[in-house]
């Protein structure tokens, strides 16, 4: 089996300098007296199971809650940043607050704070029940609208009179954006068009494409919660070859590369090393 892997599978920037923080926090607390807080995240520091079960064996508590933090606690917030709201409910807990945000998605935040802020609509393109979207709506100073594809933006009631600004949760797909952005500036007469898509994000689909216009089946490896993994996985697929997303070797079967001797593989942004090797060395093993 002949194996190519992608150089851009693995941790980006943003979840790598997450991780950081989070095991300074740990270490920190180590080195304190019995009885000192908990380390705590807002929701999963990253979506990935392996990385999340790990953390757990070492005592970092995931509360979904504000409320559920103490004084003595130490809040990490998630790399994929939180709601305005929640972030001020965090800092009056008392908690320590670490703000673990990736900061291609806090300068997403504020840029979308900027661009809205004498009323403009902004209309966002992205999953609407992702943890980075409810963040970045939060920060839209006037009404908003996220979308996740062009018919649902077909159906939004936009005036072409009105001001609006379009923007993107930071790991969707360059290619589809640059589309919409496209149509919609021929649509409408004031429209502000914000960058926020990360050059990570961009590398790793256009990587992606690349591989797997030259084998003959593409494995992704990463967190079934994990949105840039997921679409990893479709990019790979509109090539129009046999894709598996899994979250380990563990779920790959010899079945399905059977006369396929050309495999691409990569990995989406939360999936460590430990768990790429893995796959590779399964597949080469064929």
């Amino acid at each position: 089996m002949n194996v190519r892997r992608a150089k851009t599978a693995g941790f980006c920037m943003g979840v790598s300098l997450a991780l950081q923080k989070l095991n300074t926090a740990l270490e920190r607390r180590a080195g304190q007296s019995a009885g000192a807080g908990r380390i705590c995240t807002l929701g999963p520091i990253i979506h990935n199971p392996q990385v999340l079960a790990e953390y757990e064996t070492r005592g970092v508590v995931c509360v979904n809650d504000p409320a559920q933090l103490r004084q003595d606690d130490v809040a990490v917030i998630r790399a994929h940043g939180i709601t305005r709201q929640v972030e001020q409910a965090v800092c009056a807990s008392g908690a320590t607050v670490v703000d673990a945000t990736c900061p291609k998605v806090k300068k997403a935040q504020l840029s979308i704070a900027r661009a809205t802020s004498q009323g403009a609509t902004l209309l966002l393109f992205g999953e609407e029940d992702h943890p980075e979207v409810r963040g970045l709506i939060s920060y839209a100073c006037g009404p908003a609208h996220v979308f996740g594809n062009a018919v649902e933006l077909a159906a939004l009631p936009l005036d072409p009179a009105q001001p609006y600004v379009l923007a993107s949760q930071t790991t969707q797909d360059r290619e589809i954006f640059t589309s919409i952005q496209e149509s919609l500036s021929r649509a409408l007469d004031d429209l502000t068009i914000l960058s926020t898509i990360c050059d990570a994000t961009r590398e790793r689909q256009e990587e992606a494409r690349n591989i797997a216009s030259s084998v003959d089946v593409m494995v992704v490896v990463g967190g079934r919660q994990s949105g840039n993994t997921r679409r990893l996985a479709d990019v790979a697929a509109l090539n129009g070859i046999a894709t598996y997303h899994v979250e380990s070797a563990e779920e790959l079967e010899p079945k399905n590369f059977a006369n396929k001797p050309r495999v691409g593989l990569t990995a989406g942004a939360s999936t460590p090393k430990s768990l790429i090797d893995a796959a590779e060395k399964w597949l080469s093993s064929l």
